[in-house]
């Protein structure tokens, strides 16, 4: 038995569900973790509480997350805390060391096989076998149905059913994927090489079908932790069932709300369905947000309040525990290139004030909405990165395709139109401009080459200044190869190599991460929700991927869109998660230069504060109260009555329904704020100038005490002028 004093060290600081989670005692738990509640604390310091009080042998716990970085951290304060010795690992690393540990008793001393990094190209010559040309796009896209299909342990023979009912959106018919499938795995064993699903499934089958495997695997390893529970695919959990054996000495934590890799053959059911699985679990919920302030989690509250599906039983309301912080800054653009240049407008501010570049992230849908962003960052000379995925002059479609626009300015004629001259060059790299391919790494490709023609309307329509004397702008009359020496300029300032930068990145990406300012851009219907979430359940997803987006933000959070893609364009509909991205009731945006400023129009809503809790209220009613819909009421109950009897007596005066006066929404605001002055009035949603006129000085006087009979009733019609 350690000392107290370790022990205590353990447990100084817990909040009362941390410690909960922590000194449950051994047998299945469940931790449902809001984003920036201190998960990775607490299921580190129950490993060490219970290492340190002898209940366990750091020796024999085994500890799972999904990626490298969140393991070596596991480990790095496992042994600060004094429990070194716990193998915190990856699913693939733990199952790696395991099969590589048995595989000669496993193969009867053969080498264990090589492992594949990637499945492109042996999936690119099954796909030849089966009489499909495939591009890598269409390869990667061939391989991710391949890796969900494995991980949802679906055979070959069982794909078509089985994409059906998940409604896959497969990239070419579902029996071809099968019969690509099932080459592939012909092709691999030919050469003798397993992918990480194999090893996967190596691991599982030498504990279930080797006896004296399982009681040396489960002799070493007799408790369990597994981080990111809502991001276990089938494969994963049969790989852990194999692990337990049948004892139930496991922690689990998750947040269903942060589940978005579905697509992957991820699924929450696990977590959802844990208590019911294990009668005797111990549930705990971590709410209380130490990431970010009140507004921001707020927001991310709201956002997720909506959410509908399976996910939304284990939904977990957030309470801030920073202190208050500035409300997000809710921000309407004409088209996507004033978006990206306030964007990095306000980034060079915030840099210049002493915000650490590193410490600001811009986050957007799709990876190919990127270039607008490095673009704009490159001519204000703001440092950037993009993480998790090529900078877009050098992803492989547009390197290809800067070649074919070269090589078609030899031929196309000079009168030809710039944009019909790039959409008639992209053709050759198999671009076409109607409805993009299904599948994601080729939907991803066409979106990429198709902001290539967007740029191309853009330059095209852009004008060019003129000396003075003459005529302040002319239509540019423009080349494919004035184009393409554009393009290489852009390519070599978005090349700039940086030490440290903004972050560029997709909302899926930042899964994990936090920054202290944080730009969710591209708010727009089609985009966030993409247009291809057409089921309820990739709805859901896509509402999920805002709410991970929005709780990365510690501090300062921006969220806007364009009302069009480019100058000009057909106007848009703003995120359907946000009903705060609404015209009505913007302000136009100041003149050039203001921050985050630019000459292209901009509008902003008055963000309003809970008055009780702080955080920022998004829905109309709670807007209307100014508090969050479970925070206290301080109802004046008298005031109410009185104010109800008022409003029968005008409405029948006038003639018209009493909600035409005023809602029930906006007596229990009067008589809960209590308004003395006029602005106090104008400052409750629902009240403007003219009902202020008509009604100010009766709710004013009825708010200082006085009774409805004194009050004379008011005798003008509301639809009068």
């Amino acid at each position: 038995m350690v000392a107290n004093s370790a022990v205590d060290r353990v447990l100084d600081g817990l909040d009362p569900e941390q410690r909960t989670a922590v000194t449950a005692p051994p047998g299945p738990v469940c931790v449902l973790a809001g984003a920036g509640t201190g998960k990775t604390r607490a299921i580190t310091s129950r490993i060490a509480y219970r290492a340190l009080t002898g209940q366990i042998a750091a020796r024999h716990v085994l500890a799972v997350t999904f990626t490298a970085r969140a393991a070596a951290e596991m480990r790095a304060r496992l042994a600060a805390l004094g429990a070194a010795g716990v193998q915190a690992r990856t699913f693939h690393a733990a199952a790696l060391r395991q099969v590589r540990y048995f595989a000669p008793r496993l193969l009867d001393g053969r080498a264990m096989p090589e492992l594949l990094d990637s499945k492109v190209r042996l999936v690119t010559l099954a796909a030849a076998r089966s009489g499909l040309r495939t591009d890598r796009a269409a390869a990667r896209d061939l391989a991710g149905e391949i890796e969900w299909a494995k991980s949802s342990l679906v055979e070959p023979s069982e794909y078509a059913v089985a994409a059906a009912k998940s409604a896959r959106e497969t990239p070419f018919d579902a029996t071809k994927v099968a019969e690509v499938f099932a080459g592939y795995e012909q092709i691999k064993r030919g050469n003798g090489v397993i992918d990480f699903e194999d090893m996967l499934r190596a691991a599982v089958w030498g504990i279930e079908e080797h006896p004296d495997v399982a009681e040396q695997v489960r002799a070493q390893y007799r408790h369990f932790v597994v981080d990111e529970y809502q991001d276990v695919n089938p494969l994963q959990q049969r790989l852990l069932e194999a692990w337990l054996g049948g004892r139930d000495d496991v922690t689990v934590v998750g947040d269903a709300s942060q589940t978005i890799y579905s697509f992957t053959g991820a699924t929450s059911s696990y977590l959802v369905d844990f208590p019911r699985h294990r009668r005797n679990a111990v549930v705990v919920r971590l709410v209380r947000d130490y990431r970010s302030t009140p507004q921001v989690v707020g927001l991310a509250n709201t956002v997720i309040q909506q959410a509908r599906g399976v996910e939304a039983r284990l939904r977990l309301e957030l309470r801030g525990q920073r202190p208050a912080g500035p409300e997000p800054d809710v921000r309407i653009f004409t088209d996507e290139p004033a978006e990206a240049a306030a964007v990095a407008a306000r980034c060079r501010q915030l840099i210049d004030a002493g915000t650490p570049a590193r410490e600001i992230a811009v986050l957007f849908r799709t990876n190919a909405q990127s270039e607008a962003y490095e673009k704009a960052f490159a001519e204000a000379a703001v440092p950037y990165l993009v993480h998790g995925a090529e900078r877009f002059f050098e992803r492989p479609e547009v390197r290809q395709a800067m070649v074919a626009l070269r090589a078609a300015t030899r031929s196309t004629p000079g009168e030809t139109p710039l944009v019909g001259a790039v959409t008639e060059a992209l053709a050759a790299v198999g671009w076409a401009p109607d409805a993009p391919p299904p599948g994601g790494a080729a939907r991803e490709r066409w979106e990429a080459l198709s902001a290539l023609v967007q740029l191309a309307e853009e330059y095209a329509a852009s004008p060019v200044v003129l000396p003075i004397g003459e005529a302040a702008t002319v239509e540019r009359s423009v080349s494919l190869a004035d184009f393409c020496a554009e393009l290489q300029r852009r390519a070599a300032e978005q090349h700039a190599p940086t030490v440290e930068g903004v972050t560029l990145a997709s909302l899926h990406s930042a899964k994990g991460l936090e920054w202290d300012a944080v730009f969710l851009v591209g708010l727009a219907d089609g985009t966030l929700p993409t247009s291809y979430a057409r089921t309820p359940d990739q709805v859901e997803e896509e509402r999920r991927l805002l709410y991970v987006g929005v709780t990365r933000a510690r501090e300062w959070l921006w969220l806007s869109y364009g009302s069009a893609r480019s100058p000009g364009g057909r106007a848009r509909r703003p995120c359907r998660f946000l009903p705060q991205l609404d015209r009505s009731g913007g302000e136009r945006g100041g003149p050039a230069g203001a921050a985050g400023g630019t000459r292209a129009e901009r509008r902003r809503t008055r963000a309003v504060s809970c008055r009780v809790c702080g955080a920022t209220l998004l829905a109309g009613t709670d807007r209307k109260l100014g508090r969050c819909a479970g925070c206290p009421s301080d109802l004046d109950e008298d005031l109410f009555e009185r104010l109800r009897e008022w409003r029968i007596r005008v409405a029948g005066a006038q003639q018209v329904p009493a909600y035409v006066v005023f809602t029930d929404a906006t007596l229990t605001a009067l008589a809960e704020r209590k308004p003395e002055r006029p602005e106090e009035l104008l400052a409750i949603a629902g009240i403007g100038p003219r009902k202020l006129g008509l009604y100010g000085d009766s709710v004013l006087a009825l708010v200082a005490g006085a009774a409805v009979d004194d009050l004379a009733p008011e005798k003008t019609s509301p639809n009068e002028p």
